[in-house]
């Protein structure tokens, strides 16, 4: 009888076992992914948030474009984007290019195109590309920063003279960003990012303002 019992007990003790060892890796990626998202509020580009280095381009005014028509090179031009968004291509004239990509402005000219080509290929490239990051707060220069390549916020900062350590909390800095129509802001530990303990780096999107908000006490 005894060992019955020990062995029932014995049975539901790795019963539990069991059970608690299936339950540790679902509660592991619970915690890991609430970790994720309070930090890194788009896990999905490059697991850093903001803008990866990688991400899709949008052309933007002041871009300069390469535009080659491989069976028509006599076509082939270089185009920098106007302030009012438009290109002037030869043929053709006029034609929206900010806010598409390269693929759908090569479809655009295809398309515009396609009663003067027997070859219908074209292709866009960009040369270069500049955009504005506004840094504010407890910098040294506080200001509009141009860049013309991917730039994470601690470049951005250093860009703008560097933090002010006398005051600037370095522990809250924030990122407000318009997307879909609406800002929203993004809180950062751009300290643990200067002692090299966060590895993942957040890029910025054109237009983005950095705040290096100031230390309550000194």
């Amino acid at each position: 009888m005894a060992k019955t019992i020990i062995a029932k007990f014995n049975g539901g003790r790795a019963h539990w076992r069991l059970w608690l060892l299936g339950l540790i890796p679902a509660l592991t990626a619970l915690a890991l992914t609430a970790g994720c998202e309070s930090i890194y509020p788009f896990p999905e580009q490059g697991g850093a948030s903001g803008t990866n280095a990688t991400e899709v381009i949008t052309l933007r005014e002041g871009d300069v474009l390469k535009i080659s028509f491989p069976a028509n090179a006599n076509l082939n031009t270089v185009q920098t984007i106007r302030r009012d968004g438009m290109i002037s291509m030869p043929l053709v004239g006029e034609l929206k290019a900010a806010g598409k990509t390269p693929k759908e402005l090569e479809q655009d000219l295809s398309n515009a195109y396609s009663t003067q080509l027997l070859s219908k290929e074209v292709t866009v490239e960009v040369q270069s590309s500049t955009f504005p990051i506004y840094v504010s707060g407890a910098v040294l220069r506080p200001g509009k920063v141009v860049f013309d390549h991917p730039v994470t916020v601690l470049e951005a900062i250093m860009e703008a003279g560097g933090p002010d350590y006398t005051k600037a909390n370095l522990k809250s800095v924030t990122v407000t960003r318009l997307e879909k129509g609406q800002f929203k802001t993004y809180t950062l530990n751009v300290k643990l990012m200067l002692e090299g303990k966060q590895s993942s780096p957040f890029y910025l999107k054109p237009s983005d303002i950095v705040k290096v908000p100031e230390r309550l006490w000194y």
